[in-house]
């Protein structure tokens, strides 16, 4: 992550369904096949201070716990899982194979059985590099669009961060799928995995617990970063967020950043309409995306993380207002180069 500033506390909201319990970080540096004897840290988020915390477990309500990957910048990316003591579900893996073990060590340590299913929220490898580390045991379940791009895109991220010590990681795209809507029974939690069309990428899915009130949001929500459309869709981010309003949850797990509530939603909104205002008076301009991002002033989205996903932000939208349909393909290495160029010609940092 280029800027260093540690994403904000999450706000305290009311309505909570159980207290959130955080344990520590695993020992940093560890060898990803050593076994974890440590068991569970102390009770709190890793400090502020240190340059790459490791990730920790928030428990969110009875067998639900969010896997925080501080400090939420690209390719550090927050998972989970679901567990009534007999069954397991894992929303997400991570970037290296490394963190995977992490995040399995993390689920054996809370006494939760071995996970049986994992669904994935989108193809992008920060999410599912780690697949091989719990399949074949767990079925890995996805919207259909998640399994062509996961296929499609193949190694990704080792593309943009070559440098990165990734590990052993085996592409394993979800082998069940979905269009629309899927409930999953996890024993007696209900989650339901929801298709809220094109809007991060073209295969987003929410993970919703409707008895909770609690939404796996995947990358449709980043909590004190910048939002980033460049694969999906501006307006159809400012449907699925629609979406997330009606679901009426309580607590949001997002992609990226600490835990928050519904309250998130309008940040994303307002720097989403930002966004397309932008685009609507530059291309009347005859203005490059990179020439209107160069000179935007971010005013209060300034506080966001990787602000440079702005240009990238802005050519999903000059292609939307020039009729292309959303989640049709746009340049990626283009795209990383400019963000580049936006950020100073420093290439963005992955810290996984």
């Amino acid at each position: 992550m280029c800027d260093e500033t540690a994403p904000p506390t999450p706000a305290r909201h009311a309505a909570d369904p159980a207290p959130v319990r955080s344990t520590g970080p695993d020992t940093a540096g560890r060898d990803a096949a050593e076994p974890d004897t440590a068991g569970p840290g102390p009770a709190a988020p890793p400090a502020a201070g240190s340059a790459v915390p490791e990730p920790y477990l928030t428990e969110l309500a009875a067998g639900v716990h969010a896997f925080i990957q501080p400090d939420g910048g690209w390719c550090l990316n927050n998972a989970g899982f679901v567990t009534d003591g007999d069954d397991t579900l894992v929303v997400d893996t991570a970037a290296t194979e490394r963190r995977a073990r992490l995040l399995r060590r993390r689920i054996d340590g809370s006494g939760a059985p071995a996970p049986r299913t994992l669904v994935n929220t989108h193809h992008h490898g920060d999410h599912t590099y780690g697949n091989a580390v719990f399949a074949p045991e767990a079925t890995v379940v996805g919207h259909a669009s998640c399994r062509r791009e996961l296929l499609a895109a193949g190694h990704q991220l080792h593309a943009v961060w070559p440098q990165v010590a990734y590990g052993d990681i085996r592409l394993t795209a979800p082998e069940v799928t979905y269009t629309d809507e899927l409930t999953v029974h996890t024993g007696g939690i209900e989650v339901r995995l929801i298709h809220p069309g094109v809007a991060h990428t073209t295969g987003d899915t929410l993970v919703w617990l409707p008895r909770q009130r609690i939404v796996f949001a995947g990358d449709l929500v980043f909590h004190g970063g910048t939002p980033f459309v460049l694969m999906g869709s501006l307006t159809g981010s400012l449907r699925a967020l629609e979406l997330l309003r009606s679901l009426d949850a309580v607590t949001v797990v997002p992609g990226h950043g600490p835990v928050t509530g519904p309250e998130v939603y309008d940040g994303i909104e307002r720097y989403l309409r930002f966004v397309g205002r932008l685009a609507q008076e530059g291309r009347a301009a005859g203005r490059t995306p990179l020439e209107v991002a160069r000179e935007a002033d971010l005013g209060p989205f300034a506080e966001l993380a990787e602000s440079e996903r702005l240009v990238a932000n802005l050519h999903r939208a000059y292609a939307e207002l020039a009729g292309a349909a959303p989640g049709s393909p746009l340049d990626p290495i283009a795209a990383f180069g400019e963000m580049t160029a936006l950020n100073g010609g420093v290439p963005m940092a992955c810290h996984a």
